[in-house]
């Protein structure tokens, strides 16, 4: 089995359902010759060409508003937007066409298309190449959001997600591209969507993450009785999970990269109040980014490093009523 990063395991995916699958048609800015800015879709041209992997201009609008004309009529296509951050110009095609298609059709037509996109900081990119939008997707019905943290995750979700029929935002951790390795099986897998997974149990307290952010609050937890849950499946949520964790635990907490003003870290909060409260014995917290915009040189100030994740988890421990 061989020990791959998410890029080499999303990569297989790809070529996995490809094979399988000659529906399956992936688009966007240089992912044909190029192999994409991160080289997920590499070699894909040469094994099934231009047909099949389309080198789009820079219009993300255009490449979603595509995508959603071939899955109308029988294909299951895969765009890539290059960053989460330049996914906005597709927002109405998204949220307006996409995601309302099978509802607005009667169930006359299915929306096929699982968008793929790079999210977060942690590469020097800026304010343009570093934002995490999760929370604008999970706020719109009909669309479902996935962000695995591992190469495992990311290749059985990916396939997963390529063998349903509504739409998904698919979204790669990229601070954690490369250096997020694992085994992986070369065979056909699926990891199913909507279920969490307890990375790591314990009894003192629940602590929740997703993406990149799940690596840091690996490293945090350090010595804490604590259980670690990867979200991976954002929306649908595996509430019954979490739940069931924090009514063993007594105490929450949620670790986002993403702003903390109406961040997905609130909605979940929202949800574990009202369904634990009689357990609870501390304040649910949110370890967060700040709500500014993301910054070039106070990259690692913004992000919810482990130092800082470290300080709130030890706070939360030690709250008493």
């Amino acid at each position: 089995m061989p020990e791959w990063n998410i890029i080499q395991a999303v990569n297989d995916a790809l070529k996995l359902e490809m094979r399988r699958d000659p529906r399956v048609v992936v688009l966007g800015e240089d992912v044909g010759k190029f192999g994409g800015v991160f080289r997920a879709t590499v070699g894909l041209i040469e094994e099934f060409g231009p047909d099949r992997v389309i080198d789009t201009p820079l219009a993300e609008a255009g490449i979603i508003g595509a995508a959603i004309g071939m899955a109308m009529y029988g294909l299951r296509p895969v765009p890539e937007i290059q960053f989460s951050d330049f996914i906005f110009p597709a927002f109405d095609q998204i949220v307006n066409e996409l995601a309302k298609l099978r509802y607005r059709s009667g169930g006359q037509y299915s929306a096929p298309v699982v968008i793929r996109t790079p999210i977060g900081g942690g590469i020097k990119g800026g304010h343009y190449h570093s934002q995490s939008p999760e929370a604008l997707f999970i706020h719109t019905p009909g669309l479902q959001v996935i962000c695995p943290s591992n190469p495992y995750d990311a290749k059985g979700l990916l396939l997963s997600a390529l063998r349903q029929d509504d739409p998904v935002i698919f979204m790669e951790p990229k601070r954690v591209y490369r250096a997020a390795r694992g085994d992986v099986p070369e065979s056909d897998y699926t990891v199913p969507i909507g279920k969490a997974q307890i990375a790591r149990p314990g009894a003192g307290m629940t602590v929740l993450a997703w993406g990149a952010m799940f690596h840091e609050a690996e490293k945090a937890v350090g010595d804490l009785d604590a259980e670690l849950i990867d979200l991976r499946t954002l929306w649908p949520l595996d509430i019954e999970t979490i739940v069931e964790s924090v009514q063993k635990t007594g105490r929450c907490a949620i670790v986002q990269e993403a702003p903390r003003t109406a961040g997905f870290a609130a909605e979940i909060a929202a949800l574990v109040q009202e369904r634990c409260f009689p357990y609870l014995q501390a304040p649910i917290a949110r370890i967060t980014g700040w709500d500014t915009p993301f910054p070039y040189t106070l990259e690692n100030d913004y992000l919810p490093l482990a130092p800082r994740i470290s300080r709130k988890l030890r706070e939360l421990a030690d709250y008493e009523v």
